[in-house]
């Protein structure tokens, strides 16, 4: 999935809650308006007509932290594994350093070499994560957040974009998701973004 209109805007300024709320509430109207949308959505025919939107942690402004973007040029691509056979490369473009429910945490950042290439994706990034949360109250595979290359190193995370896989809905093989590397397993329980609906 990528969510072009939605990644999280790189600002040395921090979003009142008021208007954190607000975003938050855009991200999970446009994301559910893409879900309905037979040209993009990822859900089987069989279930299209039943959806009523998707299952969200109510929005939390904790959730929404300062992080500071430590850039990393000598990190070589690499084949990231997904869920079918597909292997595209990557490579970790830098690191978020971040402080969630008072412990120090990292997260790797990474550029997909094919996706850049792309109009409109030339600075995107991808944040793939998992947490305790998975498997029980959010997807199994663990979520994803989109990012965009920062123009300073402090920056605003904001768990509350996390969203699942398009194989959290599709089990037929049709799509092959990214799988978050080792080093991206928080051991945080993150209860912001996209929750599991099973």
């Amino acid at each position: 999935m990528l969510l072009a209109g939605s990644s999280q805007a790189q600002t040395s300024l921090r979003l009142s809650p008021a208007e954190h709320a607000a975003a938050v509430a855009a991200f999970q109207q446009e994301l559910d308006a893409e879900y309905r949308d037979p040209a993009r959505t990822p859900l089987p025919a069989e279930a299209r007509g039943t959806f009523q939107g998707l299952p969200f942690f109510p929005a939390d402004y904790r959730y929404y932290v300062e992080a500071t973007f430590v850039r990393d040029s000598t990190s070589a691509p690499f084949k990231m594994k997904t869920t079918g056979l597909r292997e595209p490369e990557y490579r970790k473009y830098g690191e978020l350093h971040f402080t969630l429910h008072g412990r120090k945490l990292t997260l790797s950042v990474y550029q997909g070499l094919d996706l850049m290439r792309r109009p409109g994706y030339e600075d995107y990034l991808f944040i793939p994560f998992t947490d305790p949360t998975n498997g029980h109250e959010s997807y199994g595979g663990g979520r994803y957040l989109d990012f965009r290359i920062p123009k300073s190193r402090t920056v605003w995370l904001d768990f509350n974009r996390a969203y699942n896989p398009y194989c959290a809905y599709d089990a037929s093989g049709k799509y092959s998701c990214p799988v978050p590397p080792a080093e991206n397993r928080l051991p945080a329980a993150i209860r912001a973004g996209v929750r599991s609906d099973h």
